[in-house]
């Protein structure tokens, strides 16, 4: 299993990172949405918005996951914490799955290297955040301080 951080001090920085970066995804569907009201779902057109490719289809699923992004780190706690992970993959995979395939049908969200691009940087920032923002107890952030403490393998400086 993996091990995250209790209460990190950064933690307020990370989630911060991850509320902007749901705030530009949800901005970015807007406006995407307003440029391609009235098209097909999965349309190739050359529809670009804030610098970015996009088609009816990824304008939904941007409002979609900005406001799911930005709803987490708004919450806060471990729902933030278990969002910034999930976004994190989808991003990522999303990411590496357009850019293979950009030149094809499959796809399907008419990315472009720029579109593909920002989706892995903001799974590598959803990533960083869900690394660091899982908060706990007090009492859970002593227990895991002593169990740190003891299960380190403490060995002699060699000579």
């Amino acid at each position: 299993m993996a091990h995250f951080p209790l209460n990190h001090p950064l933690r307020p920085l990370y989630r911060a990172l991850a509320g902007l970066t749901g705030t530009y995804i949800l901005i970015f569907g807007c406006v995407s949405l307003t440029k391609t009201v009235g098209e097909t779902l999965f349309a190739r057109e050359s529809n670009w918005a804030l610098g970015l490719r996009t088609n009816l289809a990824f304008a939904i699923v941007s409002v979609i996951w900005g406001l799911i992004v930005l709803g987490a780190n708004l919450i806060g706690g471990n729902v933030g914490h278990y969002i910034n992970l999930a976004g994190a993959v989808v991003f990522m995979v999303t990411g590496i799955f357009m850019l293979a395939f950009m030149q094809t049908a499959a796809n399907f969200l008419n990315f472009s290297v720029s579109t593909a691009v920002l989706s892995l940087i903001f799974g590598v920032v959803l990533l960083l955040a869900g690394m660091y923002d899982k908060t706990g107890s007090a009492e859970s952030q002593r227990a895991e301080q002593a169990y740190k403490s003891t299960s380190i393998p403490r060995t002699a400086p060699r000579r």
